[in-house]
C-alpha cells in the first residue's frame, strides 16, 4: 500500500458529526442489498453547523441494476452518471449522487476525461459508512486514484510550487464544468486547508503512473461543457424540485435572484434547456 493511500484511508475515516452518520446510514437503508458505502464531500466538510445547508453525498452501489426498481432509472445512470436524488432525514436536507463501484473507481482514474468525480475526490472526503470491510477498502482505493489523476491531468510545471500546482489543477477542473460559483473558488478549495494539500502533494506525486501525461484541456471543457448541460436536463427528470434546486444554487453562488414560474416547474426539462443559455450569457454560469 503507498503512502499517498495510507494517507487517503485516513482522512477518510476522520470522524464526522453524528448526524451526518446518521444521514448515511438512512441514504444506504433505502438500498437494501446494493448499497455498498457512503461518502460525505463537500464544503459542508468544514461547517460545524449543519441546519439549513445541503450536505453532499455519494451513494456507492454494487450495480444499477440491483439498486433501482424502475429499469429507466438503471438505464439513466449506466448512460450518464450519476443519478442524484434529494433526501431529508432529522432536520438536515442533502443530496446524493448515485455510483456503481465500477463506475466509482473507473471516473477516479485517468481513464476518462471527464473530471467531475476525480476533481471532487481530490479534495477531502469522509467515508461514513460501509457495507463491509472490502467496500471500504474498494472506496479507499477508488478515492486514492483522485488526486494523482488530478495532478497528472494539470501536468508539472518546472519550478512550480506543490500548492500553486495543486491551484492550477482545481483551477483547470473547475474551468470544465458549467459553474455558478466566482471566480477564485478554485484557488479557495486549497487555501481552505493548505496544510492538508500540502501533506498529500508529495505522496500523491509520487502515486502518478509512470508515463502520465497532462493537457487535452481544450476537448475537456467542450465535453465538460457538454455534459453539465446534458446532467442539468437529466437532473430536471430524476430529481424532484430539480428546477428549484438549480435555481438556489446559482443564486447562491453568483448572487443572482432567479425566481422559478409555475410553467417552469411543471416542464422542468424544457426550463433548463431554456434557462442556461441564458445563465451563461449573463456570465451568472461559466
Amino acid at each position: 500500500m503507498s503512502a499517498h493511500t495510507d494517507l487517503v484511508r485516513e482522512e477518510l475515516s476522520t470522524p464526522v458529526d453524528p448526524r451526518v452518520a446518521a444521514m448515511a446510514a438512512a441514504i444506504a437503508a433505502r438500498y437494501p442489498g446494493s448499497a455498498r458505502a457512503v461518502l460525505f464531500y463537500g464544503s459542508c466538510l468544514r461547517e460545524s453547523e449543519l441546519d439549513g445547508l445541503m450536505l453532499d453525498f455519494y451513494l456507492i452501489v454494487s450495480d444499477y441494476g440491483d439498486a433501482y426498481p424502475k429499469r429507466w432509472l438503471a438505464a439513466a445512470n449506466r448512460l450518464i452518471p450519476p443519478n442524484v436524488f434529494p433526501f431529508e432525514h432529522e432536520g438536515l436536507i442533502a443530496k446524493y449522487a448515485v455510483l456503481s463501484e465500477s463506475d466509482f473507481h473507473r471516473l477516479n482514474g485517468p481513464e476518462t476525461r471527464n473530471v467531475s468525480v476525480w476533481a471532487r475526490f481530490a479534495q477531502p472526503s469522509r467515508l461514513v459508512w460501509a457495507v463491509d470491510d472490502t467496500a471500504r477498502d474498494r472506496a479507499v482505493s477508488a478515492v486514492a486514484r483522485a488526486a494523482p489523476t488530478l495532478l497528472a491531468a494539470a501536468g508539472s510545471v518546472d519550478g512550480e510550487a506543490p500548492l500553486d500546482w495543486w491551484r492550477r489543477a482545481f483551477s483547470l477542473t473547475y474551468s470544465v464544468e458549467l459553474r455558478a460559483e466566482r471566480s477564485g473558488r478554485a484557488q479557495s478549495v486549497v487555501d481552505a486547508d493548505a496544510a492538508r494539500y500540502d501533506r498529500f502533494s508529495l505522496p500523491a506525486m509520487a502515486a502518478i503512473p509512470v508515463g502520465s501525461t497532462g493537457g487535452g484541456w481544450v476537448r475537456r471543457r467542450i465535453e465538460g461543457k457538454l455534459l453539465s448541460i446534458v446532467r442539468l436536463a437529466k437532473a430536471s427528470l430524476t430529481y424532484a424540485g430539480g428546477i428549484d434546486y438549480l435555481a438556489w444554487k446559482i443564486n447562491r453562488h453568483a448572487g443572482t435572484k432567479i425566481e422559478i414560474k409555475p410553467w417552469q416547474r411543471r416542464w422542468p426539462l424544457v426550463a433548463a434547456l431554456t434557462l442556461v443559455p441564458r445563465l451563461v450569457k449573463s456570465g451568472a454560469i461559466r
